[in-house]
């Protein structure tokens, strides 16, 4: 029985973390980094002028996300994915914050839509538009779908590990064509799956599913960030720098103890406050961080003051989060058997 609590306790840390580590690091956006005894706190305010306590756009596109897994069953299925893009186009017209690459993918996806005489935009009209980005710059590997991704690893938690990373990588194409971004989001999903069904941290899990060069340039990424502080990944807006600034401060929070379970709860609050103090896109760092830790440490780890704070489009608060991942965990247990 206490494993089973454990584990549900894990789940519900998924979405409450990535939403503690979003509402904390709101108020620092794009400021610059932070000594190691300054508190950090909900204060709010940010790009968007948050209330204290509010998520950003990082959280409220994880529970578009969330809610579409749980419509389609779980799956990442195309009616899934254009739930989601229809979903985010809706929420974008009148979001204080969205991140500019999403926003102009999302545009242009509305244009495709009717052009096509469609009134809603499809998952293939987003992807068209993600990939035509991409071609018209030459990079669209922004931090956008990094941020988002945690929902897929409780979807996908009772499944094989491939199906999980293979579905992350579908979900970061709906915004970003780049091959960096797939991959950080199907590493960090690998790794979210794998913390809450063992406690553990290990985003090393996934690196067997990459081809073998690009697994040795991952295993260098994420040895510079065990090596290094937040500060050192100030390029954060950059999908690569962002992965390495949220485990980089998990890291520095978990030390040895990352492959221990159960961890102590008071890691979590340390990991979040340090990716804050990492400085520029902080509500992202600790957003990712944050979804991670909290996989591993629990809904429990989170200060209730956080959680008792913690509110966002759309009209929601942490007790919804809490029903929502469970119920993308348990429908993921469902399509197992």
């Amino acid at each position: 029985m206490q494993g089973k609590i454990d584990l549900e306790d894990r789940v519900r840390g998924v979405l409450l973390g990535l939403a503690a580590g979003d509402a904390l690091g709101a108020g620092y956006e794009f400021k610059p980094a932070m000594e190691a005894s300054e508190p950090v706190g909900m204060i709010g305010g940010g790009l968007g002028d948050f209330a204290p306590g509010e998520w950003t756009d990082d959280t409220s596109m994880a529970i578009v996300m969330a809610q579409a897994l749980a419509a389609f069953g779980g799956t990442a299925s195309e009616e899934a994915c254009t739930q989601m893009v229809q979903g985010w186009a809706d929420w974008a017209k009148t979001a204080p914050d969205v991140g500019v690459q999403t926003s102009a993918v999302l545009r242009a996806a509305e244009s495709l839509a009717r052009r096509g005489g469609r009134e809603l935009p499809t998952a293939a009209d987003a992807i068209q538009a993600a990939a035509d980005a991409h071609q018209r710059t030459g990079r669209s590997g922004g931090n956008g779908s990094l941020m988002r991704t945690a929902p897929v690893a409780l979807a996908y938690l009772h499944r094989p590990v491939e199906e999980a990373y293979t579905a992350a990588v579908k979900l970061s194409a709906l915004t970003h064509f780049d091959p960096e971004a797939a991959e950080a989001c199907g590493l960090w999903t690998a790794a979210i799956r794998h913390a809450v069904l063992t406690g553990q941290l290990d985003v090393r899990i996934g690196l067997g599913l990459l081809e073998p060069a690009r697994a040795g340039l991952w295993e260098q990424r994420i040895g510079a960030a065990e090596a290094g502080a937040p500060k050192d990944f100030g390029n954060n807006g950059w999908v690569v720098e962002a992965f390495q600034g949220a485990w980089s401060a998990i890291s520095a929070a978990t030390g040895r103890s990352a492959a221990q379970a159960p961890l102590e709860r008071q890691l979590l609050v340390e990991a979040l406050e340090a990716a804050v103090r990492g400085g520029v896109d902080t509500d992202t760092v600790a957003a990712i961080a944050g979804s991670l830790i909290g996989a591993a440490c629990g809904a429990r780890a989170i200060p209730g003051d956080w959680l008792g704070m913690l509110h966002g489009w759309p009209g929601l608060a942490a007790s919804d989060l809490d029903e929502l991942a469970l119920n993308l965990a348990s429908g993921s247990h469902m399509a197992s058997d």
